[in-house]
């Protein structure tokens, strides 16, 4: 087993349980969708009823920034301040029926005015202490790459936020039922296939030389690993990698299995495409569902519990990195705690969907 992998183990067992009393719940009033998923995730989880901030916003996916600042940051930073949660709350669970995306001038790491909102409302923390961020271009995540550091305020300025989302109410139920019965077993895929690229195969390596050899299966074949039993951590270039033709991956997937790949707007919508939509199909835009590439919320819908995505485009240096990720996930992390650890730069285009507390028990 990997020294690093068991140094990161001894160091999270002496943390302490975090539980609903840390996560700040978000939920659209007026969309009925969010209420419902807010209600079970209140109950499943235990949040006290301060722990719940209601908002009143749009349904719509897509917002401009004006409509985000009214009307999603300051109400909830009104709900973390007049409930005393400012510096106990370490997450924000958005959920399904909060918009999605902020839209912008597009651009480069510099430039771009594009956002998710979750990634904006995760410096809420610092912008509650005084400072102050540029809309454009990216803010660099203070967590991210802190495989020793403990997740908490005002170490690291800034809430972890993680989304309630997915195609429908009967599929974050779902998932959020999984997160509840995740355990320390199960293999942990990790596909390459993606030849022309070494930096993002690096990492992919990365991660499976930081995980206990026994559980990883790691492909460097031009094939596509589908049909794969009882994983719980699974990396690769999703749509990205040319053999990819499927649009579900048909694996067994265990409570509490996380997934993160290299594709550009894979986290664009939750809403459900056509069960006849698939991946890369060429010359047929109507089918494209705004992209031929893959979804995020599709593995929910297969059967994972947590699953990153982006917005927009983040470029490959702005996606989550499956090095951090699947190490600490496997080490005894939250959910929440290894997605940032991944995640390079906030105030960008990322996105999780999962259960902010959703953690892996002793194998």
């Amino acid at each position: 087993m990997p020294r690093l992998f068991l140094l990161l183990a001894a160091a999270i067992s002496l943390l302490s349980a975090q539980t609903g009393e840390n996560v700040l719940l978000v939920v659209n009033r007026g969309n009925a969708a969010s209420r419902e998923i807010g209600e079970y995730y209140r109950q499943k989880r235990g949040l006290p009823a301060r722990n719940v901030c209601f908002i009143d916003t749009t349904a719509e996916e897509t917002i401009d920034w004006r409509t985000y600042t009214r009307e999603i940051e300051a109400p909830v930073a009104d709900c973390l301040k007049k409930n005393g949660l400012t510096e106990k709350a370490l997450y924000l669970a958005t959920t399904l029926g909060v918009p999605l995306r902020i839209d912008g001038a597009g651009g480069n790491f510099q430039s771009s005015e594009h956002s998710s909102v979750d990634s904006d409302l995760s410096l809420l923390y610092a912008k509650l202490k005084g400072s102050e961020f540029p809309r454009a271009g990216v803010v660099p995540n203070p967590f991210y790459g802190k495989r020793d550091g403990s997740f908490q305020h005002p170490l690291f300025p800034i809430y972890l936020v993680t989304r309630l989302a997915a195609f429908d109410v009967a599929d974050v139920k779902a998932m959020i039922d999984r997160s509840l019965a995740a355990r320390n077993r199960g293999k942990f895929v990790i596909d390459l296939n993606s030849p022309g690229n070494n930096d993002g195969n690096a990492w992919l390596r990365a991660a499976a030389l930081l995980l206990p050899k026994d559980r990883v299966i790691l492909d460097e074949t031009t094939n596509v690993l589908y049909g794969q039993r009882d994983v719980i951590g699974y990396a690769s270039w999703g749509s990205n990698d040319d053999g990819r033709k499927q649009r579900y991956m048909n694996f067994q997937w265990l409570p509490g299995a996380v997934v993160t790949e290299y594709v550009s707007t894979n986290g664009r919508t939750m809403k459900r495409p056509a069960d006849s939509w698939n991946l890369n199909l060429p010359g047929d835009s109507g089918q494209w569902f705004g992209s031929a590439q893959s979804l995020s919320a599709d593995y929910i819908r297969e059967g994972a519990t947590g699953a990153s995505g982006n917005v927009y485009e983040p470029f490959l240096g702005g996606c989550a990195r499956p090095e951090y990720l699947l190490p600490a996930y496997a080490s005894g992390r939250t959910l929440a705690e290894s997605y940032y650890m991944a995640l390079p730069f906030l105030s960008w285009q990322g996105i999780v969907l999962g259960d902010p507390l959703c953690v892996l028990k002793k194998p």
